[in-house]
């Protein structure tokens, strides 16, 4: 587990920050759904919080992207009337990116093989954002 801090995520003190808590539903999430293979999250101006990633990934380009992608998306969204954005998923040869929103403030990326069975990702990540969302605002 790799944990960062100094990012301009509106908490007090970064040490009183609960990264294990964090940790574990990502650690949840990423037993409860085969191919899930790296999880971060990160402020919504892309500044890695804490990631459990591969040694060839690295978490302030991928949170960067991650907070790019999501903030078109939820640009668009509003634009065309279709309410809060909650999710954005890139689909790619090899894999799969899903960028979920914690509020307006923070994002969950989660990282898949080609076996990503995304209906799975979906189901299991909705109570792992909630209580993400309660951790950060702790």
């Amino acid at each position: 587990m790799l944990v960062l801090s100094g990012s301009p995520f509106p908490i007090q003190d970064w040490s009183e920050l609960d990264y294990d808590a964090l940790n574990a539903e990502m650690r949840k999430l990423r037993e409860a759904v085969a191919g899930v293979t790296d999880t971060m999250i990160a402020a919504s101006d892309g500044i890695p919080i804490v990631a459990d990633v591969a040694k060839n990934v690295d978490p302030a380009h991928i949170s960067a992207l991650a907070a790019s992608s999501l903030g078109i998306a939820r640009q668009s969204a509003e634009v065309i009337g279709m309410g809060t954005l909650s999710q954005t998923v890139v689909f790619s040869s090899e894999g799969y990116m899903a960028v979920y929103a914690i509020g307006r403030l923070s994002l969950l990326v989660v990282l898949g093989d080609k076996g990503l069975n995304l209906g799975r990702l979906l189901h299991e990540s909705r109570p792992v954002i909630e209580r993400v969302g309660a951790i950060l605002a702790a």
